[in-house]
């Protein structure tokens, strides 16, 4: 898929989230955009309970936001640490950025004058962190280029070192830093090794406690996954890196059971259909499977189980719009960013967010 025609203003970019831009609202405050394939339609998002359907599953992932953003120095510079996955043996792979002076830890990848060649880092780099930890890096996580390595942390365990000195990670378009509860989704539980996601699984994040009550109400279903995020690229969008997942055998029971009657499997974010499709055998069939994932959807890898798709508004350039597109189909996406453009709908993890539905 080629980057969509459309043009984003940068005033459509969500600086605050919705709970703070007017008195009185709440997570659900946001507009909901509804393709059925290329029929567009515009509703607030408290109207899904009316969209779905008895019987209609949503797949959630359950990963917390991690505080992933920690402030560090080479030598006499100043740089940010974002910790993006911990590795099977104890690594983690990181990100080094430059600080750009304005409190993002957005701003642009390290440089030759801090760290050496690349856009990432050097191996051998030691980076001093807060609480007496220290930070090496080892090796680049992918032959793709040198912008996440794997590192070695001493002197601190990296969760304890996220808790106490860590801030989320947060994009430069934003206008100000938030606090970790603002990053976490009503699905969000702890994991007993610390772990979660770099950045926030943003499409779950207009759920409230009442919204989710009324769905079950009305006869919807939930079926959580566990998909930890690593930290994108800002700059070239690249597709994912492997990830950590985990189908549980209740969850794959209930959207077998599910795609065997009538009710759709609509799952919230591209990472719970990363991960649903990375626990179904070419049959259709949804197994519990933990581990790590390399897949990436496509068009033409298409999807297996998903057949509807709740999810933010990404960029015209953004890899998640493949996944999009095996989802819906090319021109019901074109169709929806095109209205959601026309119709000022705000872009990003703090946005609006768009519905796909067969």
């Amino acid at each position: 898929m080629s980057s969509l025609a459309v043009r984003v203003p940068e005033e459509l970019s969500a600086r605050v989230p919705v709970e703070q831009r007017e008195p009185g609202l709440d997570r659900d405050g946001v507009r909901l955009l509804v393709s059925h394939g290329t029929e567009v339609s515009h509703h607030a998002f408290g109207e899904l309970p009316g969209l779905l359907r008895a019987g209609d599953l949503l797949v959630v992932n359950t990963s917390p936001t991690l505080a992933a953003a920690v402030d560090g120095r080479v030598g006499h510079a100043r740089v940010v640490v974002h910790f993006s996955t911990r590795g099977d043996d104890g690594r983690w792979a990181v990100e080094l950025r430059e600080p750009d002076g304005r409190g993002t830890t957005r701003a642009r990848a390290m440089g030759m004058g801090v760290v050496g060649r690349g856009c990432g880092g050097l191996a051998g780099t030691k980076v001093r962190l807060p609480g007496g930890a220290r930070l090496v890096l080892e090796e680049p996580l992918s032959a793709r280029g040198e912008r996440l390595w794997w590192a070695r942390v001493s002197g601190v365990a990296v969760p304890e070192l996220l808790r106490e000195h860590g801030r989320p990670i947060r994009y430069s378009y934003t206008d100000r830093d938030q606090p970790l509860s603002v990053y976490q989704t009503v699905f969000a539980l702890p994991a007993a090794d610390g772990t979660g996601s770099a950045e926030m699984p943003s499409a779950a994040r207009p759920f409230t406690a009442r919204l989710v009550a009324e769905l079950v109400s009305r006869g919807v279903q939930f079926a959580p996954v566990t998909l930890h995020t690593g930290v994108a690229s800002a700059e070239s969008h690249e597709p994912p890196y492997p990830e950590r997942f985990a189908v549980p055998e209740a969850s794959a029971r209930l959207i077998n059971a599910v795609r065997a009657g009538d009710g759709r499997v609509v799952a919230v974010g591209t990472t719970a259909v990363r991960a649903v499709e990375s626990a179904a055998g070419a049959d259709g069939v949804v197994r519990a499977r933990a581990g790590w994932t390399d897949l990436v959807v496509t068009p033409e890898r298409g999807v297996r189980v998903v057949e509807g798709l709740l999810t933010g508004l990404h960029e015209p350039e953004a890899s998640h719009l493949l996944m999009l597109e095996a989802v819906a189909g090319r021109a019901a996406i074109d169709r929806g960013y095109e209205a959601a453009v026309r119709g000022r709908y705000l872009w990003h993890e703090f946005g609006d967010v768009h519905l796909l539905l067969p």
